[in-house]
């Protein structure tokens, strides 16, 4: 009996918990969409970046705005781990990588190059 308690108490256990990781694993779609990406403490002062990220068949693709342009550009690479992105592009003649964390539902922070905060926000499409 006593072992029997046991074994359903450590079933409970184990399903309980790999609910809680399934819930707290973020799919790539949480970044799907367009961001503003303030760029902080740059030679030039801070910058917004535009960017907008789709997901199709488990491949995540991203696209962003050089300064007075009027058509984004593809991104050499943007990789999904968990909440986290990790981004390659070459943006006024300089190849930059960009890391972005998951912080809430509309906002991460992280990196450009290694040397420079970032502030991703959500653009929230207005509803007509």
């Amino acid at each position: 009996m006593k072992s029997t308690k046991l074994v359903l108490v450590s079933i409970m256990f184990m399903l309980s918990l790999s609910f809680v990781i399934a819930a707290s694993i973020s799919s790539p779609e949480y970044f799907e969409g367009k961001w503003n990406v303030l760029i902080k403490g740059t030679p030039e002062g801070d910058a917004v970046i535009p960017i907008r990220f789709e997901t199709i068949d488990g491949k995540t693709t991203g696209y962003f705005f050089e300064e007075g342009a009027t058509e984004e550009k593809k991104m050499t690479s943007a990789s999904i781990n968990g909440d986290v992105i990790n981004t390659a592009f070459t943006i006024s003649g300089y190849d930059v990588t960009l890391f972005l964390k998951k912080v809430d539902a509309d906002y991460a922070k992280g990196d450009l190059l290694g040397m420079f905060d970032a502030e991703g926000t959500r653009v929230k499409e207005e509803s007509r």
